[in-house]
């Protein structure tokens, strides 16, 4: 059986990013988790890989994102991963079912069938283990999870508020990584 460990060296491995700033990330997150084989979960410090997942609804020419209480910007779901994992694609939707309550949300995967595949990385700072804490690295692999029709969100207590956005009509409260990631999904999406 694979480790949620050596399954995400093999979804990092196996994923081919287009732009070299992608390509940097990956090897850095390769390196990582070489170094450290609790490199996905929270303990470690200073960095860790997390997962996270854009719900798209390409009917609708939209996009889920959640007002995330710690950061005050407009993002897309995910978090941390848990030892009951056992794919990073799975933290991803978990985190994205958990987030959006959205039960039948599909990961997108290469052609359309196989493993779900990353999208985008981003490495970011944060204050996970509390404000009074030294903040640490998020390395996070984003996937697309893909909504079911007439999907119906519901708010967690995760969020401040959960909206659905228009691919161009994005809130003013995100970061130019959202944007970016929305950019890619609609292109896979459609």
């Amino acid at each position: 059986m694979t480790t949620l460990h050596e399954d995400a060296v093999a979804a990092l491995t196996d994923w081919e990013p287009g732009e070299a700033d992608q390509q940097r990330l990956r090897d850095d997150y390769l390196a990582h988790l070489a170094d450290r084989q609790d490199g996905l979960f929270k303990s470690c410090l200073p960095a860790h890989l997390t997962a996270s997942a854009l719900v798209v609804d390409p009917a609708g020419r939209r996009v889920l994102l959640t007002l995330h209480p710690k950061v005050g910007l407009w993002l897309q779901m995910g978090g941390h991963c848990e030892p009951g994992d056992a794919t990073l694609g799975a933290a991803a939707l978990r985190e994205a079912v958990e987030e959006s309550g959205i039960a039948g949300l599909t990961l997108l995967s290469a052609g359309g069938a196989g493993r779900p595949v990353p999208v985008k990385l981003d490495r970011h700072q944060v204050h996970c283990t509390g404000k009074d804490r030294p903040a640490n690295t998020h390395l996070d692999v984003q996937y697309v999870a893909l909504a079911p029709a007439g999907a119906r969100e519901l708010i967690s207590e995760e969020s401040l508020d959960l909206r659905w956005f228009g691919y161009d009509e994005l809130p003013e409260l995100t970061d130019a990584s959202v944007r970016r990631l929305v950019g890619l999904a609609r292109e896979l999406a459609g």
